[in-house]
């Protein structure tokens, strides 16, 4: 029973200090945008699993170990974050691919970059035609940021003088049938929120989803679609 149980306590006590440490960490983790946060989530991912299933470890020694890697890497982000040239030397520094509409072979070969992953990338963005390029940098994430030359360029409201008009975030009002009462403060309360269902013959009830998008429009999905055929694809 005992051999059961021991790895059963280790394996929650690791998944706790994991989800603290997400929580504490995890947009410095989870975005892979520099060297050193690349290498904290793969050693996270080791320490955390020796520390469940290996019971030939002690659990207090890995604990120390771990602990001693998230303060190594708590301190590297406030000396990075005060410090230009330890962030470049931390975080890398993006390469120029293509300058000036040219593509850089020189750099190119320095990350080991071939022709075809550069159209790769390029496709991504979806960009199909080299020539379109004015500049390309590859990033320290393995992202590829792009500038197009004028011709290719997206309008702006500010190029066609267009009036601007302000935007806020969507407010989400109902989810699974059920009004969602921390958003029902100001101008879209319950009273308004059940006046626009009145309006399309609808209950509460029978609303699956509704939310005010950025432009104050309302957006209403019922339950029932009333799709013949719907497509079954996830």
């Amino acid at each position: 029973m005992l051999d059961i149980l021991i790895p059963i306590l280790r394996t929650s006590a690791s998944f706790i200090i994991l989800i603290f440490v997400t929580l504490s960490f995890g947009k410095h983790i989870n975005t892979h945008k520099n060297h050193y946060s690349f290498a904290l989530s793969v050693t996270i991912g080791s320490f955390i699993a020796n520390m469940g299933f290996d019971t030939n470890l002690k659990f207090h020694e890995m604990l120390i170990a771990f602990l001693t890697l998230i303060l190594l890497f708590y301190l590297f982000n406030i000396i990075s974050s005060r410090s230009r040239n330890m962030r470049k030397w931390l975080s890398g520094r993006p390469t120029v691919l293509i300058e000036n509409g040219k593509i850089l072979e020189e750099n190119m070969k320095k990350v080991k970059f071939s022709i075809d992953d550069l159209n790769q990338h390029l496709r991504e963005k979806n960009v199909f035609n080299i020539n379109k390029v004015e500049y390309a940098l590859l990033e320290v994430s393995g992202e590829l940021s792009i500038f197009m030359k004028k011709p290719f360029q997206h309008v702006t409201k500010q190029d066609l003088n267009l009036p601007n008009s302000n935007e806020s975030l969507p407010v989400e009002l109902i989810m699974d049938g059920k009004i969602i009462l921390k958003n029902t403060n100001g101008q879209y309360n319950y009273n308004w929120i059940e006046a626009e269902c009145q309006k399309r013959n609808l209950q509460i009830e029978e609303v699956y989803y509704a939310v005010v998008n950025s432009n104050g429009h309302i957006f209403i999905d019922k339950y029932d679609d009333h799709l013949l055929s719907p497509v079954d694809v996830e």
